[in-house]
């Protein structure tokens, strides 16, 4: 069997609460419970849960941009540290690519697409025709070329996504993280960007997809853990997790997708 691109075992995050009184003993939330996952070579796994149930959290820190209270993260059989300086993790940026929710927040106004697609390239010292590469990987998301020279406040919100996607892929990472990269988009353009990460997956990039849309992780992925407040209480095959469910929130998770009656439809 190949190892795994991914693999997190006793994932564990604690945040200290402010104090409510000056002599009130320290209190602390938890975040993540003992959170173990693996994402296989080429394989795709799916996070869903509600909002405030870890997602987030957990992405941090498969990332390595947060330090978990207990547990490991391996990425390529390498662990994580996330305690080691930027430029000692440039192993780990080489490997992974993050497409966020918001795409307009993670673009700088001020960098022309060009720049923001292609500082992955610089920033990782990566050899080769780089203006070639950002054209290319444009083209691929499904954008002109052109809009290079071109800066994110002059497209949607559909075509700002492409552009995210386009950064985090440039350097051809072998594992590519969506944290809800579909929530704020339209139907029509949600349909697009999944058909992109479907492209991906098929070509042999790992990846993982965050969302609380059951039906994307249903389209794209091979398997899905369910979290809830910070556990993970289900995970498996998606066609066997989401058709025999058998943690009683999965099962209460499904039956609140909404469902259209015949009789809507015909109407």
């Amino acid at each position: 069997m190949t190892e795994p691109i991914l693999r997190a075992r006793g994932l564990t995050r604690h945040f200290r609460e402010p104090r409510a009184r000056l002599f009130e003993s320290a209190r602390e939330s938890v975040a993540l419970q003992d959170v173990d996952l693996e994402v296989s070579q080429g394989g795709s796994l799916g996070i869903i849960g509600e909002s405030g149930s870890g997602k987030t959290t957990l992405v941090r820190l498969l990332l390595g941009l947060d330090r978990p209270t207990t547990g490991s993260v391996e990425i390529g059989g390498r662990l994580v540290d996330p305690r080691a300086r930027a430029r000692d993790l440039r192993w780990l940026r080489a490997q992974t690519g993050i497409v966020f929710q918001d795409p307009y927040s993670s673009l700088d106004p001020r960098m022309s697409v060009g720049r923001i697609v292609g500082e992955p390239l610089w920033a990782l010292g990566i050899d080769g025709d780089r203006r070639a590469r950002v054209h290319e990987v444009l083209t691929r998301v499904g954008l002109e070329a052109a809009s290079a020279d071109r800066y994110p406040h002059e497209f949607s919100g559909g075509q700002r996504q492409r552009i995210a996607l386009a950064r985090a892929i440039v350097h051809r990472p072998r594992l590519l993280i969506g944290d809800e990269p579909l929530s704020a988009l339209d139907v029509t353009v949600r349909a697009q960007i999944l058909e992109l990460f479907r492209g991906l997956r098929d070509e042999g990039t790992s990846i993982i997809m965050v969302s609380h849309d059951i039906g994307v992780v249903q389209h794209l992925c091979d398997r899905v853990a369910v979290m809830s407040e910070g556990r993970v209480v289900e995970q498996g095959p998606t066609a066997r997790v989401l058709t025999h469910p058998r943690h009683e929130y999965t099962r209460r998770l499904l039956a609140a997708i909404p469902k259209i009656s015949p009789d809507h439809v015909s109407g």
